[in-house]
């Protein structure tokens, strides 16, 4: 590895591509050198978006025995994939394979790579991260593999942050209950759309579905164990964006005023008086990073109530598709890179966070 600033990022798919996208497009008040990424399977549907990277400047590496098959359709590969990974400083893993691909390529490279990152999907790579909630948990020198969280576990964490943590402390949560209204698939993808709502299982028996088994997974990197948290889960027939139903309850009272306040403080939270997820969803496609906003919610505030004297929190908060777990790989990456100063390098994209939608 040399002294320069590589990111490489494996994988194009609906993280993967604006990652790539993004980390370009920023690369210099980021303090990024090069972004380079790997493409498994050349593919003539798929060469108009990587004809898109590299005008972004991103350089693509294949496997060395599929270089002439990219070639011939035009796709010029910049590198192998061998030789990519060797140059890397950081690797963002954004396939379904990241714990697959650590044991049989990642290990190799640990002593001279600065870290990698894999996606919510696959508990267990590393230590799991949501920025601006468990930074402080990151050791330099000895975290080598984060796992950034999934996009409804970021949500749900910044449900706790903001109305329970950042008011009365986290020894105030009495219980937590999350419905979350998952969408089908992304608006990018033909597989896997359901034609008609679909009920989750509760497969844990503490936590229901595994998205607050994550968020415990996040908060207990920081010594802090939200037991008496439940989520339930529900697919939607729809392509927009998730959307999560909480139920907050505490051991001391708050009031509505209270919650709008915190909400503003924080930068990383968005609000809406829109109640339509299409409206919230366009919102995106015409403000944001490629059609993402980069906020971790976005509060709906028409919905926003206080009940039981103010002792239990209601309302929903919109879930910005993938945005917020690509400004976790961002952030992460940035905290391999420059440990001391990352927070300071990521407000280049500010533009992405919005205060309300």
């Amino acid at each position: 590895m040399s002294d320069r600033k590589i990111v490489h990022v494996i994988g194009t798919g609906t993280i993967g591509e604006p990652l790539i996208g993004l980390l370009s497009a920023k690369r210099e008040q980021l303090g990024i050198d090069e972004v380079t990424f790997h493409k498994r399977t050349p593919l003539y549907t798929d060469r108009s978006k990587v004809f898109g990277l590299f005008s972004r400047g991103a350089k693509l590496a294949v496997d060395a025995d599929r270089r002439a098959d990219f070639k011939d359709m035009e796709m010029e590969p910049a590198f192998t994939a061998e030789d990519a990974l060797e140059r890397a400083s950081v690797v963002i893993d954004c396939t379904p394979a990241g714990n697959e691909n650590k044991e049989k390529r990642y290990l190799d490279f640990v002593s001279t790579t600065k870290g990698f990152i894999a996606q919510g999907s696959e508990s267990g790579f590393g230590k799991p991260y949501a920025r601006g909630i468990n930074d402080a948990a990151l050791k330099p020198g000895e975290d080598k593999f984060l796992q950034v969280v999934s996009c409804n576990t970021h949500n749900m964490a910044a449900v706790l942050d903001t109305f329970v943590h950042r008011i009365h402390g986290p020894e105030s949560l009495e219980s937590a209950r999350f419905l979350c209204m998952r969408r089908a698939n992304d608006v990018s993808q033909d597989a896997a759309f359901i034609p008609s709502p679909e009920s989750g299982e509760h497969k844990d028996e503490k936590f229901g579905t595994h998205h607050a088994r994550d968020v415990h997974r996040l908060y207990d990197t920081l010594g802090m164990e939200p037991n008496n948290i439940f989520s339930s889960a529900v697919k939607l027939n729809t392509q927009y964006m998730h959307l999560i139903w909480f139920d907050v309850r505490l051991n001391q009272p708050t009031s509505r005023e209270q919650l709008l306040e915190t909400i503003q403080q924080n930068d990383r939270l968005a609000v809406t008086y829109k109640q339509s997820m299409s409206q919230v969803f366009s919102f995106g496609r015409d403000h944001g990073h490629y059609g993402r906003i980069l906020n971790q919610a976005v509060f709906c505030l028409p919905t926003l109530a206080v009940a039981r004297e103010g002792h239990e929190i209601v309302g929903t908060c919109f879930t910005p598709q993938d945005g917020n777990s690509l400004l976790s790989s961002v952030a992460g990456a940035l905290w391999f890179l420059f440990p001391n100063d990352y927070d300071d390098r990521i407000q280049a994209l500010r533009e992405f966070f919005f205060h309300e939608v």
